[in-house]
């Protein structure tokens, strides 16, 4: 993830109980991905999970194969998927640079997360990174945010869930910012027995790449790019495949 000052990623407890109370279903996902790595890459033994946030996905993946590795900016958010995953190494760093001096069967970047770079030159740079992550043979799986002709402007969101003894709140209200970006405004009340009750919000503002965007950029790293449709995934998956030989 990409966080800016007092995001809900500075808050990964409570990020973490919202989406595991409404349900995300991180197991399918992951049930989804795997086949699909396994697709075009029958023998991948290590994954790379970029953004792993705070290692739900990076949690049902990571028995599949022999070695798995997660990045993530937020510290916060490291530290739950630390925590979740104790036996798999998880590294802070920006997913247009940072470096691991390894390559991987397979790389993902889930949950929309890509959407957060502001410009096409860093979509461009992420990808390349991303690609220079996987092994020859290996593939690159991306879940996009929406494309502009996709994107549904002024919608509204709301949730409630309680995990334990806290109720979180959430609700979001979405508009596009101008031809290139959304913006997303969420107001959040937490409360419980031992704390009592807190509001805060969090603005997320993500870029709405049009689908040739990733495909140049996927192309641009090296890597020829399959848009998928799945109802698993409101914007769809990106799979990339490296052309080299399959491990």
């Amino acid at each position: 993830m990409h966080p800016t000052p007092d995001t809900i990623y500075q808050r990964a407890d409570i990020y973490h109980d919202f989406y595991l109370g409404r349900g995300k279903d991180y197991q399918a996902e992951a049930a989804r991905v795997r086949e699909l790595i396994s697709e075009r890459t029958p023998a991948a033994r290590s994954l790379l999970d970029v953004a792993c946030g705070t290692g739900l996905h990076l949690r049902e993946l990571a028995g599949t194969f022999e070695e798995a590795a997660g990045v993530d900016l937020s510290e916060q958010m490291l530290a739950v998927a630390a925590r979740i995953n104790p036996e798999v190494p998880c590294h802070q760093g920006d997913m247009r640079t940072f470096r691991l001096g390894r390559t991987f069967s397979a790389v993902t970047c889930m949950f929309s997360s890509i959407g957060y770079l502001s410009t096409t030159d860093d979509l461009a740079r992420a990808v390349r990174n991303l690609a220079e992550h996987l092994e020859p043979g290996g593939v690159l799986v991306v879940e996009p945010w929406w494309f502009p002709e996709e994107f549904l402007p002024e919608y509204v969101g709301a949730d409630v869930v309680t995990v334990d003894d806290r109720t979180i709140a959430r609700v979001s209200h979405t508009v596009r910012e101008d031809a290139s970006r959304s913006r997303m405004d969420v107001h959040y009340t937490v409360a419980a027995p031992a704390t009592g009750a807190e509001h805060f919000t969090d603005t997320h503002v993500m870029s709405l790449f049009a689908r040739g965007d990733y495909e140049s950029a996927f192309r641009r790293a090296g890597l020829m790019p399959e848009y998928v449709r799945d109802g698993l995934f409101g914007p769809g998956l990106f799979v990339a495949s490296h052309p080299g030989d399959r491990p």
